[in-house]
């Protein structure tokens, strides 16, 4: 891929299957790998259930695309979206895509742009089939878009720390200390320690859905600085590369 900066996306939301109260943390989490030089989405505009997007358009430079559904009970924007997504491809227009829907029948869709060398990053609910969360190279689930950071406070005298709870129940949690066990192993190759951020990037090769907020962490730092107990951590003395290793 280009560098962040010059990579262009093509967003293309099923608008059949997404919310339109999540369209601006969506635009601003997508604009963090690049810049959105299509945006487009895909329903039936004659109907009572696009009626929530129709405000949002004009003000996010947003082209609807009409589909109608020729037959009651079936849905058919899957299948323009698919077909522009194509065209769009063929068309060398953009290095990226981001497909918003929670809908597996996108599957094959993501497959096949990666195989073609794009980056694809999908964004749908946590009731998204894994096939789909798995055929992307990056997957953000929107309830992750609503977590707020939760103020700091000092806990009474007396009583146990919410924090010291939280980074208890983390440690606890035998899924995610998994997954950091075997991106540490991956990234470190020889190594006693890596960094980071190559954990980071294996995190994301083995679970394209990985993401901090899921367990109540605004970034990957903040949710090893919680697994403490597990995790040790050091700064390079030159630069800010942060050094990470699994206790004894």
């Amino acid at each position: 891929m280009k560098k962040i900066n010059d990579t262009t996306i093509a967003l293309l939301i099923d608008g059949d299957n997404a919310a339109p109260k999540r369209l601006a943390p969506i635009l601003e989490e997508v604009s963090k790998v690049g810049t959105i030089t299509i945006r487009r989405i895909y329903g039936d505009w004659t109907t009572t259930g696009m009626t929530g997007w129709k405000d949002l358009l004009n003000a996010n430079a947003i082209q609807p695309v009409q589909q109608f559904a020729y037959t009651k009970g079936k849905n058919s924007t899957d299948s323009a979206l698919i077909i522009d997504a194509m065209d769009i491809l063929h068309g060398e227009q953009v290095d990226a895509f981001c497909i918003v829907s929670s809908d597996s029948d996108y599957t094959r869709l993501a497959t096949r742009l990666r195989e073609s060398g794009l980056f694809v990053m999908g964004v749908g609910e946590k009731k998204t089939p894994d096939a789909f969360v798995k055929a992307c190279e990056r997957f953000i689930y929107v309830e992750n878009l609503d977590v707020q950071e939760e103020p700091r406070t000092s806990p009474k005298r007396g009583s146990k720390s919410k924090a010291t709870s939280v980074k208890a129940s983390l440690s606890a949690n035998a899924g995610l200390m998994r997954k950091m066990r075997k991106a540490f192993n991956i990234a470190r190759g020889e190594e006693d320690e890596v960094s980071l951020s190559l954990i980071g990037q294996a995190l994301r090769r083995l679970d394209p859905g990985f993401d901090p907020r899921s367990y109540g962490h605004a970034s990957l730092s903040s949710l090893v600085n919680a697994l403490k107990d597990q995790l040790e951590t050091r700064r390079e003395e030159k630069g800010n590369t942060v050094m990470v290793r699994f206790k004894a």
